[in-house]
């Protein structure tokens, strides 16, 4: 049983030392870029009522949902997805404002899934949200955020494909012959890009060769530009025509911004989150074979809350970053930015004194006294596994040695010097 208590739940893990460093370094630069887009932070509970996240949300299904109970009986979940908590806040707090509203957040989310290939239960996501602007600008801006922020992240080579949720729904919603049910199985089979699935549950239905031929077609409606002007061509659908368009125009500002080179369009990429109604949007890179951010737009979300504003959003899911940009090697380990004041006991005093200036420096400074168990050399490897550039050891109350950890140099400088 003591053994079992050192290890963690499956679909968790421990994060510790320069990864650790790693993760938090990633974030705070990320955060930055979202800073500098104008977003502000918000921070949602870590558990909220189940309602928060019911099926009628269009949120992750129930039985993936970690749930438990409060003292008073109500059913409380560890949250899957922070953006209907978002939601909820904007209703609640932001309920007369009727011009844009940029959010963002650092945060866990936890989907009980079946594990497999050692996925995660629970992940770090960092996402922005901007709410009341229904503009294709802002279908842009929340895309060009998104590419700024892997650009950022040290990645070189990745791609955001881009669909549109409202395209199949207008399909769907023309055939006239699919229920809820039947409609979700069928965009799960074209997401899955199960080509004879699709086959096997349009053939049982009654409608027109055109629509039959639009859903069969799918799983080839990824590429460039020109895929747009193809998928235009399938259909006389207006609301479907009308998507497109919208994708073009999308198309059309990202090449302002200088991103076109990263997009690339899947209209067959349809998101589990039933709660999207315009673009959506997955970016993917090399070396995971998850999707690295994932976002779209939500504009009846925030109005099941009671305030009707529509939204869109991102969230990169850092730990997938993390796992890309170490396969691809282009994660840089932590700066030695602490240093070790090492003093026998009599100079206590000193080095306290020391620690203090240097401290008032916005220096990081480690305090360790000395004992007689361990030289000198025990010291210099210890302070390469804590990450510390160097050493400044007190070993009488007028001079000090100056170790540097990574090649041991060592000089000698005087205690008052330092002080100045």
């Amino acid at each position: 049983m003591k053994d079992r208590l050192l290890h963690t739940p499956e679909g968790v893990r421990d994060i510790y030392n320069s990864e650790c460093a790693i993760k938090l370094m990633l974030q705070n630069k990320l955060h930055h870029v979202l800073e500098h887009y104008g977003y502000r932070d918000i921070q949602t509970p870590t558990f909220e009522f189940f309602e928060v996240f019911s099926q009628e949300r269009g949120t992750v299904p129930s039985k993936d949902i970690y749930k438990f109970f409060d003292r008073d009986g109500n059913t409380l979940v560890l949250r899957p997805d922070i953006t209907p908590s978002i939601a909820r806040c904007v209703a609640k707090y932001f309920k007369d404002e009727i011009l844009p509203i940029r959010l963002c957040y650092i945060g866990n989310t936890f989907i009980n899934n079946s594990s497999y290939q050692g996925k995660l239960k629970e992940v770090t996501q960092l996402g922005a949200e901007l709410i009341n602007d229904d503009s294709v600008e802002a279908d842009a801006e929340m895309l060009a955020l998104t590419i700024e922020c892997l650009l950022h992240s040290g990645l070189k080579e990745f791609q955001v494909e881009v669909g549109d949720a409202d395209f199949f729904r207008a399909l769907i919603d023309e055939a006239g012959i699919f229920n809820e049910d039947e409609a979700s199985d069928l965009r799960q089979l074209i997401e899955k890009k199960n080509v004879f699935g699709v086959e096997e549950t349009v053939s049982k239905k009654d409608m027109a060769d055109e629509l039959k031929n639009i859903f069969l077609s799918f799983s080839e409606l990824f590429g460039g530009l020109d895929i747009l002007i193809h998928a235009k061509s399938l259909t006389t659908n207006k609301r479907a025509i009308s998507a497109i368009e919208r994708l073009e125009k999308l198309y059309a500002i990202l090449t302002e911004y200088g991103y076109e080179k990263y997009i690339s369009f899947d209209l067959g990429m349809l998101s589990q989150y039933n709660y999207y109604t315009g673009i959506i949007f997955k970016a993917y890179t090399y070396g995971t074979g998850e999707a690295i951010a994932t976002g779209g737009r939500y504009d009846n979300l925030v109005g099941q809350f009671g305030k009707d504003a529509p939204a869109i959003g991102l969230a990169i899911v850092i730990d997938q970053l993390i796992l890309a940009l170490s396969r691809q090697k282009l994660l840089k380990d932590p700066d030695a930015s602490d240093t070790l004041i090492l003093y026998s006991k009599d100079c206590r005093q000193q080095a306290v004194e020391l620690a203090k200036h240097f401290r008032s420096k916005d220096m990081n400074i480690i305090l360790q006294a000395s004992n007689n168990k361990n030289d000198l050399n025990d010291y210099i490897a210890y302070a390469k596994r804590i990450n510390a550039g160097g050493i400044l050891m007190i070993e009488n109350k007028e001079e000090i040695k100056v170790i540097n950890a990574s090649d041991g140099d060592i000089k000698s400088v005087v205690l008052a010097d330092l002080l100045q």
